[in-house]
This record gives C-alpha cells, sequence and structure tokens, in this order.
C-alpha cells in the first residue's frame, strides 16, 4: 500500500512541478507569431530536450550529491523549501508566465530556436522538476521503485508533450481564469508535497 501511496506521490509531484497545462499555456503564447509554423518541431525538441535532462539528475543527481558532500536529508529539506516557494509562486503569480521572466519571454518571441530555452529549461526542466527528481529518486527503496519512478517521469513528459500540441485547444478551453486555477490548485498540492519533503529531510537528519 505505501509502494503506491508513493508513486501516486511521485506522479503529482511531477505533474505540478512540470505542469502539463501551464506550460501549454505559455507554450500557445510563445508561438503564436513567428513560431507558430514550427509547433509541432519546437514541442518535439523541447520535451526530448527536458527529459533528457531530467533523466540525467535522475540517474546521477545523488552521486553530484555525494561528490558535493552534501547529504540527502539536507537536499531533501533545500529541495522542499525551493519547491514550496515554486508553490507560491503559482499559487500567488500569473499562471504560466510566471516560469520565465520578461526578459526571457521578449528573447522567445524573436526569430530563432526557442526548443531549448526557454522551452525546455526552465520551462519544463526547471529548477522545481529537476529537484523534485532528484529528491524523489533518493527515497527510492529498489531497482522495481526506481523503474517505476522514472516511468512516471516520462508519462508525466507525454502528457506535456500532448498539452503543447493541443495548447490552442487548450486556451480556448479553460481561458485564462481557467488556467489560473489549475496552477492555484497545483500550487496548494505542491505546497503540502514540499513541506512533506521538509519534514522528511528533518526527521532523517535526526536519526
Amino acid at each position: 500500500m505505501q509502494f503506491h501511496w508513493d508513486l501516486w506521490s511521485a506522479f503529482v509531484t511531477f505533474v505540478v512541478t512540470v505542469g502539463p497545462v501551464d506550460t501549454a499555456a505559455v507554450f500557445a503564447s510563445l508561438t503564436k507569431g513567428v513560431h507558430r509554423a514550427n509547433r509541432k518541431s519546437l514541442a518535439a525538441r523541447s520535451v526530448l530536450a527536458a527529459g533528457a535532462m531530467l533523466l540525467i539528475f535522475a540517474a546521477a543527481g545523488n552521486l553530484l550529491l555525494q561528490a558535493l558532500g552534501v547529504s540527502l536529508p539536507a537536499f531533501q529539506v533545500a529541495g522542499g523549501i525551493l519547491l514550496f516557494l515554486q508553490a507560491l509562486t503559482l499559487s500567488f503569480s500569473r499562471s504560466g508566465l510566471s516560469s520565465i521572466s520578461e526578459g526571457e519571454q521578449r528573447e522567445a518571441e524573436r526569430p530563432g530556436d526557442i526548443a531549448v530555452f526557454p522551452l525546455a529549461f526552465p520551462l519544463i526542466a526547471g529548477p522545481g522538476s529537476l529537484s523534485a527528481v532528484v529528491l524523489l529518486m533518493g527515497r527510492v527503496d529498489g531497482l522495481a521503485h526506481a523503474t517505476a519512478i522514472v516511468l512516471l517521469l516520462l508519462l508525466c513528459l507525454a502528457l506535456t508533450f500532448a498539452a503543447l500540441l493541443a495548447s490552442d485547444r487548450l486556451s480556448r478551453w479553460l481561458g485564462e481564469t481557467g488556467t489560473d486555477v489549475v496552477g492555484r490548485v497545483s500550487g496548494v498540492l505542491l505546497a503540502a508535497l514540499a513541506v512533506q519533503f521538509v519534514l522528511d529531510g528533518l526527521q532523517q537528519a535526526a536519526l
């Protein structure tokens, strides 16, 4: 039962940190001009680039922490605080576009390739999702658990790709208000998960 709960928690964490709906709203905004004809290619390349980055962090994130001499409990506390700050952004800021700065948005609206920056990073594979994947992989118990976490990450990326392809329809269906509601609900869920990461880190540090 605990195993299934851990997987559900991991999936929710990936969904709210990657944010397929929020990402699709930003994608629709950034590609409505000069990038409109290349939408499908941009969506595919941005998801592949972000996926590669997230998988690298999943495989080597904990090794990097060990090389830096950072304990997992310390990273759980730090990562939980970072996720909590992202939750505050989702809950109280303008949904979607708060993921990138105004300067990044202006640069993305110019001619040029935006698949890697800002779509893949920091929009899809941002600090929150990168921290989340390291935290979740740090809590795995065995190969089956680790494999399940990676499969859930790939599922979330597939949902993000589908959302990008359907970004215009999602924008029409949800509107700005609907997108804001999704962002705020995601923020509440992420805040609870972030606090749990902090509590788990403090509990392990006290042992």
